[in-house]
């Protein structure tokens, strides 16, 4: 089985590709990334094994690229996009999330691919009331999800000629070799272990879908060549959890730790969404202890600071 990553050497990207590449039924992958984020750490510090995986350097609206590449593979994870919910990005998120995913869906159309799998995320949903499934209309609040939303259709028309999952993922979490502060849990991890203070906007209640980096790979990398799961769309999670669960095991984990409330009388909105019930069997385990999860992050935090400790006291000699 031949595959190609998209994005491949982002946070998530990077991750599964460690996984990928321990699978003796995939002969190659192809990674295509810009490296716009000027992340490196795939190159320098994944250890992934040489000889299965080739680097490309290139941008998702490169339709030539593109046509190139996806005639050599079977699947194809398309994780290329623009995630960030600074609302001043609506001109960026649209060109790369809808118009790069439709290119890529022109050059899919004229491939041999049997199978695809898009990375998208709850935020297309908008705010929730309720735990919502996946048969719920999407109804997004913000360009982020506005553009996810019309990047899926992209993928979803391609069904008929081949397997399209498009997976409405939660918030990732976790400690990873291309890790990111640009979701709330790993920013306030990282503020809690090198900070001391975490600075918390509104009341702290809303309530959002997370799941680790760890179990989201885990589980991307099983849906590799797996024709029995229908096309579709599904949700990708394991928690729904306010900010304030979060600090409660912050809190538990540093007694210490300073809290500053931003706009406190402020009521976020919630986005709660439940995983889909066809997904249990290849996520594996349904019940995961959020609060292990966190502290399994904390320890390669401490870890890693450990390490900044020690090469400054060896320099100091």
């Amino acid at each position: 089985m031949r595959m190609l990553v998209t994005g491949g050497a982002g946070y998530i990207g990077t991750e599964l590709l460690l996984q990928l590449s321990n699978r003796a039924d995939i002969e190659r992958i192809y990674i295509y990334d810009n490296l716009c984020r000027e992340n490196y750490n795939l190159f320098l510090h994944s250890n992934l094994k040489p000889g299965k995986i080739k680097f490309i350097k290139g941008d998702i609206l490169d339709s030539r690229s593109l046509d190139k590449i996806v005639k050599d593979v079977d699947v194809v994870y398309h994780l290329a996009g623009n995630f960030s919910r600074d609302e001043k990005m609506h001109h960026a998120q649209d060109m790369v999330n809808n118009w790069g995913t439709a290119e890529l869906s022109y050059a899919l159309e004229e491939s041999n691919v049997k199978q695809v799998v898009y990375l998208s995320s709850t935020e297309v949903y908008g705010p929730t009331q309720e735990e919502i499934d996946s048969s719920f209309q999407p109804a997004p609040n913000n360009s982020l999800g506005s553009s996810l939303l019309r990047a899926e259709k992209h993928i979803e028309r391609l069904s008929s000629k081949m397997t399209t999952h498009i997976i409405r993922l939660a918030n990732v979490f976790g400690y990873g070799v291309c890790m990111n502060l640009d979701n709330e849990v790993n920013r306030l991890l990282f503020n809690t272990r090198f900070v001391g203070k975490i600075s918390i906007q509104g009341n702290g209640r809303q309530i959002n879908p997370y799941i680790s980096v760890k179990r989201a790979t885990s589980f991307l990398t099983k849906l590799a060549g797996n024709y029995e799961l229908e096309s579709g769309f599904y949700n990708v999670l394991d928690y729904n959890k306010s900010i304030l669960d979060i600090v409660d095991v912050l809190h538990k984990q540093n007694a210490e730790l300073e809290m500053i409330y931003t706009n406190q009388h402020l009521e976020l909105p919630n986005r709660m969404v439940k995983v889909d019930e066809k997904l249990r069997e290849i996520m594996g385990c349904s019940v995961i202890d959020f609060e292990a999860e966190l502290h399994e992050m904390r320890w390669h935090l401490q870890a890693a600071g450990q390490l900044v400790y020690d090469e400054k006291a060896w320099c100091s000699i």
